[in-house]
């Protein structure tokens, strides 16, 4: 299991996670469309290979995967608001291409595939722990489409084709190609940048993972037995804090880091996202041994240190920072 293909591999998480598989010795392959670039990326390492590629181009795909063992499955039109965008765009790249790239891999001779699904495809909730059997109720076509690729992977689940599925909370902290459009790390910019943190709504409760539990679960997957993780899926989110906790840590943690800013205002306005659950992952620490050592408070002290370092300059006004923005200014078809 040491070739790894990584699709979305330069983007949010795929950049922490591409040099932390390198340090680990794995030979790693980016597959990746670049709409965010690569700069990012540690391209002279003799153990990566770069491919810019479309996730809807299979024959590429195909070519790409020849000599893979893991296929670690990221690539997508990401997050409820990407939906502002042209429909097909997001339809093509996360629903329609899912199964030719399925198949594509187990035809190449792969012997593991894991899929990125999310943990918004619970929708609303009122349950006061949400399982991996809770009934998926969609509220975008994002979350409608991560869920109905779910059953297209496990119709190819076999004893030399090892499936698992990870439903990820919102990702929180720092990453080489930042995103500043997730909960965490939008309350944290406001306080850094505007000294102040607009919440809207505040009662919803939304799971959170930081960055770099995500990318020590992918890599734990690649090591993971086959009996533990074939035909699984699993949650993998903590921490279930409503939006005006997390807003509350985030004051308390810039106020802390940037006492030169004085105190961060705090306002509530009203939200027509009403997206509110509580996931629970005992399943994924009773079977895999897994549990986060980072906390949301960490990915706030991440991203100041970040700020402070200025690595993270036009922070409200960079478009690289926000996908929506991104698409939108490159015209993505």
């Amino acid at each position: 299991m040491r070739n790894v293909l990584i699709t979305g591999g330069s983007g949010y998480v795929g950049s922490l996670l591409t040099p932390q598989l390198l340090n680990a010795g794995y030979n790693v392959t980016v597959y990746d469309i670049m709409y965010f670039g690569d700069d990012h990326l540690p391209k002279d390492h003799p153990n990566l290979t770069v491919i810019q590629g479309d996730v809807r181009d299979v024959a590429k795909f195909s070519e790409a995967v020849k000599g893979i063992d893991v296929v670690l499955h990221l690539a997508c039109i990401s997050n409820d608001a990407s939906f502002e965008l042209d429909e097909k765009l997001s339809e093509t790249i996360n629903y329609d291409a899912f199964e030719p790239l399925v198949v594509a891999a187990k035809q190449a001779g792969v012997k593991r595939f894991v899929y990125a699904s999310s943990s918004s495809v619970y929708g609303v909730s009122d349950a006061p722990d949400v399982t991996e059997d809770h009934p998926l109720v969609p509220l975008t076509l994002y979350n409608k489409f991560k869920g109905m690729c779910e059953p297209l992977l496990w119709k190819h689940q076999s004893p030399d084709f090892v499936c698992v599925t990870i439903r990820p909370a919102t990702v929180c902290g720092y990453g080489p190609r930042q995103r500043l459009d997730l909960s965490v790390n939008i309350l944290t910019n406001h306080a850094v940048t505007n000294g102040k943190i607009l919440v809207f709504g505040g009662d919803q409760k939304r799971p959170n993972l930081h960055i770099q539990d995500m990318c020590d679960l992918y890599e734990l997957l690649l090591k993971a037995p086959d009996e533990q993780i074939a035909g699984q899926t699993f949650n993998a989110g903590y921490q279930n804090m409503s939006i005006m906790d997390i807003a509350q840590t985030v004051k308390r943690v810039v106020e802390e880091v940037f006492p030169e800013k004085g105190e961060i205002a705090l306002e509530v306005q009203p939200s027509n996202d009403p997206r509110s659950y509580h996931i629970n992952s005992d399943k994924i620490a009773r079977i895999l041994g897994f549990k986060p050592k980072h906390t949301i408070e960490d990915a706030v002290r991440d991203l100041c240190t970040a700020f402070r370092d200025g690595k993270l300059p036009d922070s409200m006004t960079g478009v690289n920072y926000y996908n929506v923005r991104k698409l939108k200014a490159l015209e993505a078809a």
